[in-house]
């Protein structure tokens, strides 16, 4: 993708490029903020937010916000409360091998069950976030900004279908212990949901948040598609584990959310959204403002 021979076939079509995780683990940060001279529809330089290694990355945008996120560790030695671990694949950087643990010795033990069948690697765990589990109903609120109108639109929630977590899930509790199988959170679909109307005030508000932010520590901000992983806790709290810089893995939002329809009177998904984005900025004479 970042080859001259590619770039220049991609500029003679006059491409509007709209990134997504793939696209930026496989091309590559550097390779794609010094060497894709492609439009991109979205700010390229926020991509690379979404590692936990990153300086100013998704972590550091959610507390410049004041938002809602889990309490991380930064050692194994000071788990207290139940965690979650987020480990590179060994073989596949893109997936991440999460497991969970509620002590020092558990974090030990399911650490080396993964490093002994291969699925992490010794450094990778050592760099492993250790982040507080969030216990609540999980939503993936899914937004857009426009730099066009400085409004937010909020496509709608989704939840992730994760191979092989949701297999060993659907057997019995005495079914699951007896397997002993280390679980991986690979994710290959989601389905739409909704929530309590009562409730999307303030997820709204973090959204709106969290754009406030990014327009000044990454100017001109979180343009086009974005997604904020969360939970809502029984104290109707809602806190924000992980950000989707990018357009998110989630078509079936255009269907199974009512959010859109009532703001436009259709229904309008990620990729619709997008279209209507280029279409106003060409309109207007504006496309450098969406693009980067």
């Amino acid at each position: 993708m970042a080859e001259p021979k590619q770039i220049k076939k991609l500029r003679e079509l006059s491409t509007i490029f709209v990134p997504n995780r793939s696209f930026s683990t496989y091309v590559g940060y550097e390779a794609i903020e010094e060497r894709f001279s492609v439009p991109i529809m979205g700010n390229r330089y926020m991509l690379r937010t979404e590692e936990l290694n990153s300086p100013k990355n998704q972590r550091y945008l959610l507390m410049k916000s004041r938002i809602l996120t889990p309490k991380t560790f930064k050692s194994r030695n000071e788990i207290d409360r139940l965690v979650i671990v987020k480990v590179p694949e060994k073989e596949r950087k893109i997936e991440r091998a999460f497991f969970y643990a509620s002590s020092p010795e558990e974090f030990e033990k399911k650490a080396g069950q993964r490093l002994r069948k291969g699925i992490i690697s010794k450094e990778d765990l050592e760099k492993a976030v250790i982040e507080e589990y969030i216990i609540g109903a999980k939503f993936n609120a899914n937004f857009f900004w426009s730099p066009l109108t400085d409004e937010l639109d909020f496509l709608g929630f989704d939840r992730r279908i994760q191979t092989d977590l949701d297999g060993v899930l659907d057997l019995s509790a005495n079914e699951q212990l007896q397997l002993e199988v280390p679980t991986q959170n690979i994710e290959i679909g989601h389905f739409g949901l909704t929530m309590r109307e009562s409730q999307i005030e303030k997820v709204f508000s973090v959204g709106e948040s969290f754009v406030d932010v990014c327009k000044k520590v990454y100017p001109p901000g979180i343009v086009g598609l974005f997604a904020l992983q969360g939970a809502i806790t029984k104290s109707l709290q809602f806190y924000v584990f992980d950000v989707s810089p990018r357009v998110p893995g989630c078509p079936c939002v255009e269907p199974t959310s009512p959010y859109m329809k009532y703001k436009y009177g259709m229904e309008v998904g990620p990729g619709r959204r997008v279209a209507m984005e280029i279409r106003r900025a060409i309109k207007g004479k504006r496309l450098e403002e969406i693009v980067t």
